[in-house]
């Protein structure tokens, strides 16, 4: 099915449509849980402890480059709808350089901070060493994990999604493969995770910037030589500012519940959290995929002033991410157990404990993707502010609140629930979002509003 940013897109087109950034999304994701896996079942606790409290201060400069990539995406997508494709290719170009610079910039700092940084993030004794051998290595890798993150929002815009699912195959088979190699054969431990996860993100942020500039680049962008423009810049990363609020917000989250879980439980807790966490990033996987379809839809149409079809993507998408979350709320609860188990079976207490954490935290799964989408949807409307407020909201007030409160009443095991109730908090604002810009952007909400609420 050739894939274009203009015509209706009904369920059937949109589900089509989207399949490619699903499957790129979960391929992405899978590998990210078979890196653990390895960590966990060749490397021991201490290492997947270790690995889950560095990542966080990597991803919260890491998602510098998602944040330029998914508000780029809206900016380009829309100028397309304007009607101006060069334009579009002379800030698709300047983007991707911009991201290339800031990496560079971030890679030294972080590189040498990483001892301190792990200590700030309640690290001690072995685990402090761990997490700077991991930590390391993937600073010098930033530049590539950094135009990989930027470049999966642009695939759909440049109308090659099918190139995206490629690409993240194979970064999974080589991270995989060298996961084997590095860590099983050579026996590197969490050096060896981190070589292989930094050589596969290279593998996905270096070929598209060749292919991209290439003579055999048969995609709608082509990335052309431009001087950096202040405005678009500042424009790009301002749409762009929710999906990055949301992920500083979720690594900040991820600090706070290692501290508390750490505090509680210890580094069983941390490991709980973390095959948690790797279990709900591939379900996960289909919202976001989902979301880097359709941002660019809604971006194009709202250049256009297609307020019917703005308003048939919107009733659509809730449809469909209410329908997928039920059956993902159900998978889940049925599969916690083994994935517990595949995880950390080499210790019955904890893969009792990892299973009690997946059942509760995927319960948040059936409203969970039409939080996501809403988000998205502003970015998709070039408004930046209220997609952040929204991310913020979400992860920073509501759910990091009840990491803190629920415990406080119930116990260490209400840890669990923080997500659900974030959740549902966040819901109730989504929909209300909706509702007020509606007369703002000329969409109608009426069917859409009913149906989310319920």
């Amino acid at each position: 099915m050739k894939v274009e940013l203009s015509g209706h897109y009904g369920y059937r087109r949109l589900i089509k449509s989207s399949l490619p950034s699903i499957a790129m999304m979960l391929v992405g994701s899978i590998y990210s849980v078979v890196d653990g896996i390895f960590v966990s079942n060749f490397v021991g606790t201490t290492a997947f402890a270790a690995l889950n409290v560095i990542w966080p201060a990597i991803m919260i400069v890491g998602a510098l480059g998602l944040m330029i990539g998914t508000g780029g995406t809206a900016l380009v997508s829309m100028t397309i709808g304007q009607g101006d494709r060069e334009r579009a290719n002379r800030l698709f170009g300047m983007l991707i350089r911009f991201t290339l610079l800031l990496s560079v910039l971030f890679l030294v700092p972080l590189f040498f901070l990483m001892e301190p940084l792990a200590r700030l993030l309640g690290a001690e004794g072995e685990m402090v060493r761990q997490c700077v051998i991991y930590g390391r290595i993937c600073a010098v890798g930033l530049p590539g994990f950094m135009l990989q993150m930027a470049f999966q929002s642009f695939y759909m815009t440049a109308e090659k999604p099918q190139l995206g699912t490629v690409m993240s195959i194979a970064c999974a088979v080589t991270n995989m493969a060298l996961d084997a190699l590095f860590i099983v054969v050579f026996k590197w431990g969490l050096a060896g995770a981190a070589a292989a996860s930094m050589l596969a993100c290279c593998l996905g942020g270096f070929y598209p910037l060749i292919y991209f500039s290439g003579k055999r680049n048969t995609s709608t962008l082509r990335i052309v030589p431009s001087a950096f423009e202040k405005e678009p810049i500042l424009r790009a990363c301002t749409n762009g500012l929710s999906e990055y609020v949301g992920n500083i917000a979720f690594n900040i989250l991820a600090i706070c519940y290692n501290l508390q879980l750490l505090r509680m439980m210890g580094e069983n807790g941390v490991a709980a959290y973390s095959v948690m966490l790797y279990y709900g990033y591939i379900f996960a996987a289909v919202f976001f995929g989902y979301t880097i379809t359709v941002t660019p839809l809604i971006g194009y149409n709202y250049g256009a002033q297609n307020r019917e079809e703005l308003t048939s993507l919107l009733r659509h998408s809730i449809c469909l991410l209410l329908v997928s979350g039920l059956i993902m709320t159900l998978v889940a609860e049925i599969s916690a157990g083994p994935a517990a188990r595949l995880f950390v079976g080499y210790d019955p207490a904890l893969a009792q404990m990892t299973e009690g954490a997946i059942r509760l935290y995927m319960l948040s799964f059936f409203i969970a993707g039409v939080n996501i989408f809403t988000s998205s949807w502003f970015t998709g409307l070039n408004n930046g502010k209220i997609s952040a407020i929204l991310s913020f909201t979400r992860s920073l007030v509501f759910e990091l609140g009840f990491v803190f409160l629920l415990p406080a009443i119930w116990g260490p095991k209400a840890i669990w629930l923080a997500v659900d109730a974030a959740d549902l908090c966040c819901l109730i604002l989504s929909v209300s979002l909706i509702i007020a810009y509606s007369k703002r952007y000329g969409y109608q909400i009426s069917s859409a509003s009913q149906k989310a609420a319920r």
